[in-house]
């Protein structure tokens, strides 16, 4: 261990590890009293000093308390050694589709004096870390090694060799580092392979993880009521357990960090420096390319198949517009890390998938309503499609409503859906003639509708919804939030997300998904706005030759001649809030765009 730091850190948690076992061994002791008590008794028995009906009484109550206590204890410690701890979500990378990969992380593990890691997974995320995937539940066998000499007649010897952590690297970093940023920042996550192998810190990890596995299985729902009762005293014997262990273990892990940081010091200190700089810009371009692309993707139906390119891309055009990263567009000359991939764009691809289940809830793989899409057909396959689907919900919505269509005897299709019939509802004055619940032959379910027509209609009154809208824009909102709430139940109905196959599926359990939702369900004024711009962006492609588009930091993008359009959002607030469609007709005229000509919808 290089450095005071260092050996303090080591020495501290290997100190907290000790601690932990403590716990373990208490544990052990008090599950062995009421035996240790009947050997007591039973020794006096023979040797005639506990002699009389109490002393008789008092051994076959211990006798059996003892018994309960231990066969209690057993099963608990089978739970503990048998429960398959929590794993992250990843996708493994083997050697023969990385070597360089994995020679540079060898390499480095070589100069840090530790072990190598055993694998390598991806994750999508901006963070690396060492996964223990050492417990017996999902660890490999293991076996004597070739170069051992067999001796006739002997009996085997078997070994209990721990093999060195999974080393996790986030997505982001291989697409959009250089390969010495790369290294530079593995540095200090590999020499954690170092601790690893300190036989009492890997001990107390494996009891750590064993009793926060055996929670998981006690709080496992689908169980009868005796079965319930048992896994509920488990659970409780469990939690206590962490909660004896929990600081030591925290310290332990600290100690550890400490102890990895001070070891890689002295490797690649001084580009590791420049590469945190990296790290924090790849976060921020990792979740703008997740909320404003990636998102109305996954609501269409389909998953963008090269996430960790785009984000390179975003990246990349935020160096061009921010000054503050100028200098970092210089180091895009250099080798990126993702040539250490024999094939990216598999790895790629099986990461996107992965960053859509964990993210979106997705299914497992590719369907008729989950497909794959590339970056130069989003605009087309994505952006107008979401627009047309949108304007057509805002369109059945109406219809709903009984609000009667815009009628021009000049265009080739009079009734049609036209952006004039949405301006017109919306700024003609809320009368007794407006309905104020959906008309019967609705395509909406009335159940979720009145619901939500009656949160908008005491909008105003109760103060239950702070966003301000007219009584129409409200009605309206109440409607595109049944109708959307709707399609999603029957979404899920037809084609339920399909668990995860692959190395690591057995490793985590995607019941729940999206493990990791984006954002908090729309309100209903932010469905409406949503709504409005999309039929806007549907007349301005119809009737004026603009096209739809993406930007790699915010998302889809309305183009005129080639240009991204003006911010839509306060105009159409400015409608919906206060009625009034002076700002948005102006825009319209200036633009060129008739909203009384009919467009087309999916």
């Amino acid at each position: 261990m290089t450095g005071t730091g260092g050996e303090l850190g080591a020495r501290a948690a290997r100190s907290r590890a000790l601690a932990v076992l403590r716990v373990r061994s208490r544990a052990l002791a008090v599950a062995l009293l009421p035996a240790a008590a009947e050997v007591i008794l039973l020794t006096g028995a023979a040797t005639g000093q506990f002699t009389g009906e109490g002393w008789d009484t008092a051994r076959w109550v211990v006798g059996v308390l003892a018994v309960l206590v231990l066969l209690a204890a057993a099963g608990i410690a089978l739970v503990v050694a048998r429960a398959r701890p929590a794993a992250s979500p990843t996708v493994p990378v083997s050697e023969r589709s990385a070597p360089d990969l994995y020679r540079m992380v060898r390499d480095l593990a070589e100069r840090l004096d530790v072990p190598a890691p055993s694998a390598i997974a991806l994750t999508p995320d901006c963070d690396s870390w060492l996964e223990d995937r050492t417990h017996p539940a999902h660890a490999p066998p293991v076996t004597r090694a070739h170069d051992e000499p067999v001796v006739p007649g002997a009996r085997p010897e078997r070994r209990l060799a721990v093999p060195a952590p999974v080393l996790v690297i986030g997505s982001p970093f291989l697409w959009w580092m250089r390969v010495a940023e790369l290294r530079a920042v593995l540095a200090p996550v590999v020499a954690g392979t170092g601790p690893s192998a300190q036989p009492d810190i890997a001990a107390a990890r494996r009891f750590v993880r064993g009793l926060d596995a055996a929670v998981a299985v006690a709080d496992a729902p689908g169980r009868g009521p005796l079965t319930r009762w048992v896994y509920a005293a488990l659970g409780r014997v469990a939690r206590l357990l962490l909660r004896g262990c929990r600081e030591h273990a925290a310290l332990m892990e600290r100690g550890v960090a400490t102890a990895a940081a001070e070891r890689a010091h002295a490797v690649d200190y001084g580009p590791r420096i420049a590469a945190q700089e990296q790290v924090g810009l790849a976060y921020a371009g990792w979740d703008r390319l997740l909320t404003k692309v990636a998102l109305p993707a996954w609501r269409m139906g389909r998953w963008p198949s090269r996430l960790d390119v785009g984000v390179a891309a975003a990246l990349t055009e935020l160096s061009r517009r921010d000054r503050l990263a100028d200098g970092f567009a210089a180091r895009l000359g250099e080798r990126p890390a993702c040539d250490l991939l024999e094939e990216p764009g598999a790895v790629d691809e099986a990461v996107s998938l992965l960053t859509a289940r964990l993210f979106h809830g997705g299914p497992a793989e590719s369907g008729p309503n989950w497909a794959p899409v590339d970056w130069q057909a989003y605009p087309e396959e994505v952006v107008d499609r979401t627009w047309r689907a949108e304007a057509a919900r805002l369109h059945r919505v109406l219809d709903s409503l009984g609000v009667s269509p815009s009628l021009d005897p000049a265009t080739p299709d009079p009734g049609g859906p036209t952006l004039a019939r949405v301006l017109d509802h919306l700024t003609e004055p809320a009368t007794d003639s407006v309905p104020t619940v959906p008309a019967p032959t609705a395509p909406l379910d009335n159940e979720d509708f009145a619901a939500n027509a009656d949160t908008a209609d005491s909008a105003d009154t109760a103060d239950a919804d702070p966003d301000p809208a007219t009584e129409r824009s409200a009605l309206l909102a109440a409607g595109l939030s049944a109708a959307l709430a709707r399609e999603e139940r029957e979404d899920s109905a037809v084609q339920p997300g399909a668990r995860a196959q692959g190395p690591d599926s057995a490793l985590w359990e995607d019941g729940d998904l999206p493990l990791f939702p984006l954002q908090p369900p729309r309100t209903g004024r932010e469905l409406l706005a949503a709504h409005i711009t999309a039929m806007i962006c549907c007349a301005a492609v119809d009737t004026a030759g603009a096209a739809p588009g993406l930007d790699w930091l915010d998302g889809p993008t309305l183009l005129l001649d080639g240009e991204r359009a003006a911010d839509l959002t306060p105009k159409v607030l400015t409608l919906i809030e206060e009625g009034d469609p002076g700002p948005l007709r102006a825009w319209l005229a200036e633009s060129g765009i008739r909203p009384e000509k009919p467009v087309r919808l999916v």
